[in-house]
Formats: C-alpha cells, structure tokens, sequence
C-alpha cells in the first residue's frame, strides 16, 4: 500500500521562490514529486529546515541546497549544521544535496559520507530527478514499518474473506445493528479488520514465538539488549506472573522488595513461595524511598530467613528469587550493580519490575541504572518486566519481559509454559504490532532523542517552578502570598567542582549527568536517612511537586495546603495527574508531552494561588463539592478548607503516622497461598479496624498514597504494630470528616453504617469451618 501523501519531502531551499534558473528548476521538481503523490514540504533558511524536520520527522527524504546562505538572525547555521542535525536523530533517510558537479571537491568527507548523492537540477530533467527522489524514498519507507505490523498490515490490505474468529468478521457484524454502527465508525474499519485470530499463519505464533511474531520479539531483543524478549498482552501483571510461575515453586523462599506491585503478591499466592521482605526506606511526606543496601547483604538476609517464622530451617529451603522495584513509582532509580555485586552469590534469579522504566536503556543518563544493563558474566539470571504502554509507545497491556542469562539460565521451552498460562488463545494482535511498533521507534539513534526530548521538557518545567518561586519570594507581595509549590529535587548540582543552584545550571548537564539527579547522603532535600553514595538516582522525568506544610527535615508548618486538594482542582480543569499524597503529588513527562502540556499544568497552578490568596469560595472553585455535601462545604473558602484539612492532618501526626506504620512488619502467620486458600474456602469474617490486632488477614491491604501494602495475607497486627490500626482507623476518620476526598485503599470493605463510612478488613476466620 502506498503512503506517500503521509510521508512528505522535504526541501530546503532558499532559492524555492526566487525567478532564477536554480528557482524555476526546484519549482519544477516539486510539480513532479506533487504528480507523483508525494507532499513536499518547502523551507527557505537552515533554521525553518530544522523546524520542519523536528516537526515532520516522518518525512521520507530530504533535499538540501549545499549553497545555503547563511543569515544572521539564522545563527549562521549552513547546510552542514543541517544534516549533522539530522543525522543525529535519523541515521538512515537519505538527504540529497543540491549542487554543481564542479563543486563536489569542496564538500568536506564527513558530509559526503553521510548523503544519499546529489542532485544537479539544472543539467538533469525535473521527471528524472523526481524518480530519483521517489526511489529512495520508496527503499527508506520500506524498511519502515516492522515486521510484525508490516505482516499486519498487508494482510488487512488484501481484503480477505474470513472464515474463523472472531465473530464481527472484520467490523461486518456491527453494521448490522444502530449501536454497532456507531462503535464501527468510532473506531474505525482498519482497526476492526486488523482485529483478527490465531487462524490466519500469515503473522506466525505468539505462543510459539515463530514467523514475523518472533522476528518482531528477536528484534525487540536486539533494541533492549536482552538475550531474549517476549511480547505480553495482558500488562506487566502477567509480565510479573509469567516470570515467577517460569522460576519459583512452593516452598521457595524470595526476597520480596516491600514496595511491590499488587501482582507480585499474587505471584507469590499462586507459587505457594515464602516471601522475605526488604524493607524500603521513606520520609516525612511519604514518598517511597530506596531499599538500603545493607538489605542485600547476605548477613541480613540470613537473619530475616531465621526470624521469619514459615521458613523452618533455612538449609532445608533455597532462597530462589529476589524482585526489586526500579525505578519506584516516585521515580528512584538503584545503581544495579551494587544490586547485582551484592547478590550474585545469594540468588540465580533477580527480578526488575520496571513497569514505569522501559526507556532506562535509550539514554546515558540512565546508564547503570536499569535491569538490562551489563554486567559480569556468571552472575543471576536478570529478569526486567516493564510497562511497555505506560512510558513508551503502545497500547494498553502492551509489556515485555527481557531475559538476561546468568549461571542458572531459563531453557525456552520450559520457560514458555509459564508464558503460556498467562497468553490468551486468542490474542489482541493490535497489542502485538503496537509493541512492534514501540520497538521500531527505539531503534537506532531515534530512541535517545525521544527520550531526551521528555528529559529536556521536564528539566526546563523543573527550572521554571523554581524562578517561579524565586520571582514570588522576591516580589512585594503580603508575607501571606510570598508561598509557591516546590519541586523535590536536589537544590543545587556540582558544576566542575562549582556549586551551582539548578535553576542557573545548563540545561545539557541536567540532561545527560546522572551526578546531578543522585540522592547525596546528608542532603536535607530528599529527606533520606543513611543513604548510600552514587547509590539512588532520582529520575529526572518524573515530577513529585511538594505543597506547603511540611518542613525540610521534619515536623509540620503552622499553615498549609494538602495535595487531594490542589489535584482534585487540577482535575476538574482537565489536568489529571499520576500520584497524590498528602502533601506531594507526581507528574510524569513522557514521549507524549508537549510544551503545551506542561504550560498548561503551570497556569492552572497559577490560577490555583490565585484562588487560595484570595479565599475564594468553594461554591465556585468545586461546585460540585458543594452541590453534593452542601451542609459541609457551603460556607467555606478555599483558603478555609486546606487550613482545617491541614490543622486535621497535623493533629493527627500524619507526617509521622505514615512512617511509623511501615518501620516493623506485622508477624507473618501463615504463607500468602494459605491465607488464599482460606478466602477461597470462605474462612474468612468481616472485621472492623479499630478491632484488627491479632487477627491474621486473607487479602492485602493497601493505601494509596503511598501504594505501599501495609499488611499482607498471613499476616497479623500485634502491639509492635499498632500503627497500622491507628493509621486505618485515622483514614476511616478523613473520609467521614471530607466527603469528597475519601482515601483510595485497596482490600478494605467500606460499609455505610447510620450515614457513617466505616471500613473493614476481610480476616481468616480461624475458629469457623467452610462456607
């Protein structure tokens, strides 16, 4: 199929428009590319040139007129600037230079090696050197797509009758009906023919990993430095699954990161495996810390397996795998080979949840810091999950899982049985190419500049919050409105052994220096007790924005503005962001970001101040808030409700509530597989929280913010752990207090009781039988 009008040349020319030969032939060469259905995008300076190409980065080839003439107000940028640009972020479309034969001699080599050839317009015919053009074009676009969404794609175009599933044959089936008429158009036909089953051999197996299916992943592998990737369609919860069903048994003790996704837990449920917990680190405004290194010495881990009471004797159990988050959902990246030296001996397995750092690789300021990353031979085998659709290119529940081999290495064929319980029978081809296609644009040379381009959107937001406050601090504003959000970061970065504030640092250090980004023991900014050195980086593209009332080092401010409230407002004017805490919230600047995204992020923050300055009333800042609780919010002010909010979390500590509640683990009592085996069974009541202590619980429970399970199944509260109940209960409390703002906790059953949310924990009822 062609799809030239889709992929314009481009021209850079400053004599386009000019009535001498040399214009009237570049005219003449756009008619004929026109005819040929191409469009032509025309530029007149080495600057518009630049623009255009960053615009229109699919354009399909590039002329370019060697005798550009530089211009002042264009930087004097020439024709080399140009295609050294160019070649930085495309390596493979072929540019032509406009130019005399007789001036060949004076183009330097390393532009020579880097075009496709020249183009003498005024000795050859425009038809001839339109064909030129067209042809390598034609070769450039044909390597463009890859092979799986190639294979997909021609098929589709071949407009077969189908005779197997799936039952809407192609998008036929919803024509029939007004409803599916409209579902039909919304989508649209390729979409519903490109929905297609197992049956057709034309686009090989994902169960078997064979024809363009397994090239596509084989490729994948090549990109994300993997020695072998497979493509999972239903997300990195199965990702994480298929991993542990291809490593770990019952019986098998794992180092559990603490900070772990629902689905390791129901790995571990469905392995019947004998989890050992690392125990993440934390700070004052409940942001995720690292897991200290010393929880990866083989002393200490020695001491947990004694201590925990379901392993039996240690020597009887093989310590199997350990799964570390990374980076955390804050954005913390470990240097992994402090991981990898400190367990290589201790594990043949280690995990990488990487569901939020799939692009780590494409860029060196990532380097060291991902699962995939070399390291000696001989070690673990290194598994890294990730979330292909979350941070890169695709569709939803489009994930990978990479293999690395170690010293234990995964056999294939025995690994894809994992694979296989977790892969429908009939598979989600959109998925498929999707992650195909993902691969093809981290290919090469264009993958580090996707990837910078995010970095560099985040570090000038970054630097913007910053001046900011510092315009704000500096204006003659009453003392009452000198406040502004801040950004958690590092204040300030060495610059060739020079401190240097960020906001005044180069953009090009921030963006490609992971020393400026890594977490320094002893920095008050991070909050981080005891941390290690050139241990955990922050990642610079995920933006955890601090709101006033909690101070640097500790303790609470006498005033403040609690984050549910600042992004319930941003909400409501179409700004939704990734992570609220309760004095911290997190934006994410990913290959989807635009200037204007994040402009508009900054002006309703702005708007935001304003309204909080001026008290103005909620009536008009939520109204539906107010329309929904009328008796609680009528009468009050935005300034009002934060400063009660925020008087209410102070007298409820919540600061240290939050720390206090994962400092000691809850007794485990059972392994996570038994305590399911009882929920299944229907052992299990109902218990309220303020009544939990003793009692083991069947599901997880988990509060959001931070994310962090605070009890798991098997386990049980006891004195040690009272903070647990004291900090469930002090959410039950928020949500009857602010309608409105109710706390998101997974594994808690909220019941209305005499016009009262009152919050239960499902526990194992172990004096009942089956039911």
């Amino acid at each position: 199929m062609e799809y030239f009008e889709e992929f314009p040349i481009l021209i850079i020319d400053d004599e386009l428009h000019s009535e001498t030969a040399e214009g009237r032939a570049s005219r003449e060469i756009v008619g004929e590319l026109k005819k040929e259905d191409f469009t032509v995008i025309e530029a007149l300076t080495a600057r518009d040139g630049i623009h255009a190409f960053l615009s229109h980065p699919h354009v399909s080839c590039i002329i370019i007129d060697w005798d550009l003439t530089p211009e002042q107000g264009d930087g004097m940028l020439t024709a080399a600037d140009v295609i050294t640009l160019i070649r930085e972020r495309n390596r493979k479309i072929p540019i032509f230079l406009y130019t005399e034969r007789l001036a060949i001699s004076a183009i330097p080599l390393e532009v020579i090696s880097t075009i496709e050839g020249y183009i003498w317009k005024l000795e050859d015919t425009p038809d001839f050197i339109a064909g030129h053009i067209k042809r390598a074009a034609r070769t450039y676009l044909s390597d463009v797509l890859p092979p799986f969404f190639k294979a997909l794609v021609e098929y589709v175009d071949e407009y077969k009758y189908s005779w197997h599933t799936p039952g809407h044959m192609g998008g036929v089936a919803f024509l029939k009906t007004a409803a599916g008429r409209i579902f039909f158009n919304f989508f649209g036909e390729n979409t519903l023919r490109a929905d297609l089953s197992v049956s057709v051999a034309e686009l090989g197996s994902i169960h078997e990993h064979t024809g363009v299916v397994g090239e596509a992943e084989r490729r994948a592998s090549d990109v994300f430095s993997s020695d072998r990737t497979y493509f999972v369609t239903n997300g990195t919860s199965g990702a994480n699954k298929i991993v542990w069903l291809g490593t770990v048994t019952a019986g098998d003790i794992v180092l559990v990161d603490r900070n772990c996704h629902k689905s390791i837990m129901h790995a571990i449920i469905m392995t019947g495996a004998i989890p050992v917990y690392l125990i993440p680190s934390r700070n004052e405004y409940g942001i995720i810390g690292p897991i200290h290194e010393s929880e990866f010495h083989l002393e200490t881990i020695r001491k947990k397996i004694a201590a925990c009471p379901l392993t039996g004797d240690p020597s009887k159990h093989a310590i199997r795998l350990a799964v570390i988050t990374n980076s955390t959902y804050d954005g913390l990246c470990y240097n992994v080979e402090t991981i990898h030296e400190n367990l290589k001996d201790t594990v043949p397995f280690i995990h990488y949840d990487e569901a939020w750092f799939a692009y780590a690789k494409f860029h060196p300021l990532y380097a060291g810091r991902y699962g995939m990353h070399p390291v000696e031979e001989g070690g673990p085998t290194v598994f890294a999950t990730q979330s292909t659709h979350k941070v890169l290119a695709a569709f939803s529940q489009g994930s990978m899982v990479h293999i690395r081999q170690g010293r234990e290495p995964v056999d294939p064929g025995r690994f894809n049985e994992a694979f296989m319980m977790f892969t429908s029978t009939s598979p989600q081809y959109m998925i498929v190419a999707s992650l195909d296609v993902a691969t093809k644009m981290m290919a090469g040379h264009s993958g580090k500049f996707l990837i910078e381009e995010a970095i560099e959107e985040a570090i000038v937001f970054r630097k913007k919050m910053v001046t900011v406050g510092e315009e704000i601090a500096a204006s003659r504003r009453p003392v009452e409105r000198l406040w502004w959000f801040t950004v958690w970061q590092p204040d300030c970065i060495m610059d060739e052994e020079v401190t240097v504030p960020v906001a005044e640092a180069a953009e090009t250090l921030l963006r490609n220096t992971g020393g400026c980004w890594t977490l320094r023991p002893g920095d008050e900014w991070h909050a981080f007790g005891g941390l290690e050195e050139d241990y955990i980086m922050l990642d610079p593209i995920k933006v955890t924005i601090l709101t006033p009332g909690v101070r640097v080092g500790g303790g609470m401010e006498e005033s403040g503005i609690p984050a549910t409230i600042v992004t319930k407002y941003l909400r409501n004017h179409g700004i939704v962001v990734e992570k609220t805490g309760y004095y911290s919230f997190l934006v994410l600047f990913t290959l989807g970001i635009t200037k204007g995204k994040s402009g508009s992020l900054l002006a309703e923050l702005f708007r935001f101040k304003a309204l909080y300055d001026d008290n103005h009333p909620l009536t008009e800042v939520f109204p539906d808030l107010v329309r929904d609780y009328p008796a609680r919010y009528t009468e009050k002010g935005l300034r009002d409700l934060c400063q009660e909010m925020h008087e209410y979390l102070k007298a409820g500590e919540i600061t240290g509530i939050v720390r206090k509640v994962y400092e000691n683990l809850p007794q485990p009592e059972m392994t996570p597989a038994e305590a399911y085996r009882h929920l299944v069974r229907g052992r299990v009541t109902e218990v309220p929280v303020r009544c939990l202590a003793g009692k083991p619980v069947a599901m997880m429970v988990v509060p959001y913010p931070p994310g962090i399970p605070v009890i798991m199944p098997g386990e049980r509260c006891s004195a040690e752990t009272r903070a647990i109940v004291d900090y469930l209960a002090f959410c039950e409390d928020f949500d009857n207090r602010y309608p409105g703002f109710e706390n998101e906790m997974h594994g808690i059953v909220v019941r209305e009781e005499e016009g009262r949310r009152s919050y239960y924990v499902t526990c194992i009822d172990t004096d009942g039988g089956d039911r």
